[in-house]
């Protein structure tokens, strides 16, 4: 089961990955990047860490893990499936 909701990068080198926990967000890290300089990229190598050893909250490592993706044009969009389609209709009719 995952933690979270799952979300899809594509790497420098084309793979495409799926990641939805900490686990799979650090091995995402060993991906190829364009620049794992970058401040955000090294805070999100920092926080899925922390996490991972109890000392940061799992919401905050993967929120700085996807500003990273993002900053570096990684994030592909993902189709909702038709059951969270489903959901998301209930969620606003009842509002």
């Amino acid at each position: 089961m995952s933690a979270f909701l799952p979300i899809r990068i594509r790497f420098a080198d084309g793979r495409l990955m799926q990641v939805s926990s900490i686990c799979e967000a650090e091995k995402a890290l060993g991906g190829r990047w364009e620049n794992k300089e970058k401040r955000t990229f090294k805070e999100a190598a920092r926080l899925l860490a922390a996490a991972r050893e109890g000392g940061c909250k799992p919401e905050v490592a993967f929120q700085a893990f996807k500003r990273a993706a993002r900053e570096q044009s990684m994030l592909q969009s993902v189709k909702r499936s038709s059951a969270l389609k489903m959901y998301d209709e209930l969620v606003r009719s009842l509002f």
